[in-house]
């Protein structure tokens, strides 16, 4: 992120750089996004460097429609339309800290919604390959994607339970939707050494975010943070 200090942009405010895009941003958006991660993120645990500096570069505001963006920075889950949801910023940071991310790695993503997650994680790993089943929301989340150049990121419309098997494995998986199970197939697509993490619990029930671990052709996880996340539709729903 830089501050120009002279012209137009001074005039306007800050620009946040996201994978390339400048972003005009008022200068009471970036002390917002600063004070989400200090105060909703670091002061709850997540310690990774390289999620706090991407949760303090996206601008999160991007993601929601035009109506809503007053809230964006806001401790909690927003709803975005079609049912869907963006999480809360502190589940975010949670989730993608979880799965120990590199710079080489290549990240599954199941349930894109507004395209956030898929920034964040873009801003951190080599590929990002991300199914959204909406198709509505799948249209306009890679638009703003594309928008912000964040030409890391394969998008795809369609059903996620059986994940993306002509691009495995992956290095990590990211769930943002809560099926009954964890599903095999994304299990399956899990390169060793890898993790995933999910939300899982029954319709109408609470959930509990799952982290993954596969090691030695084995795969041990354990129950982490309860929340509550949309239910996963399509195959996982019948």
């Amino acid at each position: 992120m830089k501050a120009f200090t002279s012209g137009l942009a001074a005039a306007v405010g800050l620009v946040a750089t996201a994978c390339g895009q400048e972003v005009v941003e008022p200068p009471e958006t970036v002390v917002q996004r600063n004070r989400m991660v200090t105060e909703q993120i670091e002061r709850r645990g997540v310690t990774d460097s390289r999620v706090l500096a991407a949760m303090r570069k996206v601008p999160r505001q991007e993601f929601m429609p035009v109506d809503i963006r007053d809230t964006a920075y806001d401790d909690r889950a927003i709803g975005i339309g079609y049912g869907q949801t963006i999480s809360q910023p502190y589940v975010v940071a949670f989730m993608t800290q979880s799965l120990g991310l590199k710079p080489e790695h290549r990240v599954l993503e199941i349930g894109t919604g507004s395209g956030y997650q898929t920034a964040i994680l873009a801003e951190l790993v080599k590929e990002v390959y991300t199914i959204e089943i909406v198709e509505a929301l799948g249209k306009s989340s890679a638009a703003t994607l594309a928008r912000l150049r964040y030409e890391n990121v394969q998008a795809r419309t369609g059903d996620g339970f059986r994940g993306w098997p002509e691009a495995a494995p992956f290095d990590a998986i990211i769930v943002t939707c809560a099926p009954d199970a964890v599903p095999q197939p994304l299990v399956d697509q899990l390169a060793e050494g890898g993790s995933m993490i999910i939300p899982v619990g029954p319709r109408g029930e609470p959930q509990n975010l799952v982290l993954l671990k596969k090691s030695g052709g084995k795969v041990e996880q354990r129950k982490t943070l309860p929340v509550t996340f949309v239910p996963m539709t399509g195959e996982a729903g019948k």
